[in-house]
């Protein structure tokens, strides 16, 4: 495929990969050829090698991205090797830190240096904590004072801030020109920033006066002031120092595609787009995800053995911990197991439904603390409420089972003892799906760490504990 026709289809990563991964083993083969020394093999090798380079080329830097995440480490490092080194700075951006890690190893310091130089200060700062503190303070020597002025201003401010996320590539304009003179003025760039749907009309001190945007730019009268057509509506501005959060709530609710960030004086300093939220939604989801399964950080799935064991082995370590305490409830009852199986069969039903009902009660409050929809002094009432719904299922479906288990095992006590337990343990998953997250919330802890784990531990030991001894008591 030419780079003409790839550009025609750019949403065809998945084919990308495939091609890459077929042109890596014709490679391997050439190599093989080349050990044998086979005739022609060399120019094979070559040809391969040139497809390669055409084939990447033509891709976006987010499609070369998803392939090497995609791609073993040795792959991986053979393909990076072909990439032009003008397009490694594009690239690091895109691909995820675990990755960036293994890519950044293989790279000297001039390399890396050059791939800095080639970014943005916005974009030089998501990059600066992977990068050695030399070639950092070579790149900050080599910015023009505006350049490190902004640089430094990005680094200063804490990760999940607007001032982390905000670029400086705008365009302001100023509220006593004409629209025309406005339209000469964008004509002298030769292409305007990403995003730009409206422009940041200031005053001679770069305070914030209103916005003009495109639509309103090209369809009015151009002898017409900025001022005149700018429009009166409220406009929806940040700080650096609100929440990235918040701020991707807001661009959601209102359909921004961009919005100034501005200082205390209401000086515009930057600009949030729309795609610094999505980036941003994808990894708080992406790491919403990996917390909740106990996970510290994103893994690169390729990694060494030892490095998926370090990054994997605490929550593990608590997960050994609560089995064997949950293995040791069980040990307290085994003479009512002897004497009932019945309980052996029936006990893993009441414990895996309360760690289902648990994990969707935790899931629904660590996504509304996601969104600011609650406060921690909402606590009781959501309290009360999952309470409710999981008395309601307790009673339904531990009736269901507890009919089940009679008619199963003639015996209409075990069924009562199910449908009790059931209740019981449905009560102690909806509670702690409640109070984990909250309490977390308050302490300044992220919810959803180890939630699954911490849920499923509690309603196995809870679990067992609630149905043997409650046939223990009323059954044996």
């Amino acid at each position: 495929m030419s780079a003409e026709e790839q550009e025609h289809s750019p949403d065809d990563v998945q084919q990308h990969l495939r091609m890459v991964q077929e042109l890596l083993a014709r490679q391997r083969l050439g190599e093989d050829l080349a050990n044998r020394q086979e005739a022609g093999e060399g120019i094979l090798q070559r040809e391969h090698l040139e497809e390669m380079r055409e084939l990447l080329e033509g891709m976006h830097p987010a499609d070369i991205a998803f392939v090497l995440e995609a791609l073993p480490l040795e792959d991986r490092l053979f393909v990076w090797n072909l990439v032009k080194a003008e397009r490694d700075g594009e690239i690091l951006l895109e691909v995820s830190d675990a990755v960036r890690e293994s890519l950044i190893e293989t790279m000297e310091p001039e390399e890396l240096k050059a791939a800095a130089e080639s970014l943005d200060a916005d974009e030089l700062a998501d990059l600066a904590p992977n990068l050695p503190p030399e070639v950092i303070q070579d790149v900050y020597q080599s910015l023009d004072p505006e350049g490190r002025e902004q640089l430094r201003a990005a680094m200063s401010y804490p990760e999940d801030t607007v001032g982390a996320l905000m670029d400086f590539d705008m365009v302001t304009v100023r509220e006593d020109v004409t629209l025309e003179v406005v339209l000469r003025y964008l004509r002298r760039f030769e292409e305007l920033p990403d995003h730009t749907d409206k422009l940041f009309v200031v005053d001679r001190d770069e305070h914030l006066r209103g916005i003009l945007t495109l639509e309103n730019l090209l369809i009015h009268d151009p002898e017409m002031e900025v001022a005149e057509v700018m429009g009166t509506e409220p406009v929806i501005s940040f700080i650096p120092e609100d929440d990235a959060g918040d701020a991707a709530q807001a661009f959601e609710r209102y359909d921004l595609v961009s919005a100034p960030v501005v200082d205390s004086e209401k000086r515009v300093i930057g600009r949030l787009t729309v795609a610094d939220m999505v980036d941003y939604i994808r990894e708080e989801g992406e790491q919403e995800i990996l917390s909740n399964a106990g996970l510290r950080e994103e893994e690169d799935i390729f990694a060494s053995v030892w490095d998926s064991v370090k990054n994997r082995w605490a929550w593990l370590a608590i997960n050994l911990v609560t089995a064997v305490f949950a293995s040791r409830v069980i040990g307290l009852f085994e003479g009512s197991i002897e004497k009932l199986v019945a309980l052996a069969a029936l006990m893993p039903i009441i414990a895996g439904i309360g760690g289902n009902s648990g994990n969707q009660t935790i899931t629904m409050i660590v996504r509304a603390i996601a969104m600011g929809q609650i406060e921690p002094s909402a606590m009781r009432r959501l309290l009360r409420k999952e309470i409710g719904v999981a008395l309601f299922n307790g009673v339904v479906w531990g009736g269901f089972l507890g009919a089940m288990a009679w008619w199963l095992y003639g015996n209409w006590q075990l069924g009562v003892v199910m449908t009790s337990a059931m209740t019981l343990n449905l009560l102690l998953a909806a509670s702690a799906g409640v109070i984990i997250p909250m309490m977390r919330m308050r302490m300044g802890k992220d919810p959803a760490l180890g939630g699954s784990v911490m849920i499923t531990a509690l309603t196995d030991s809870g679990g067992f504990f609630i149905f043997l001894g409650l046939a223990t008591i009323f059954l044996l």
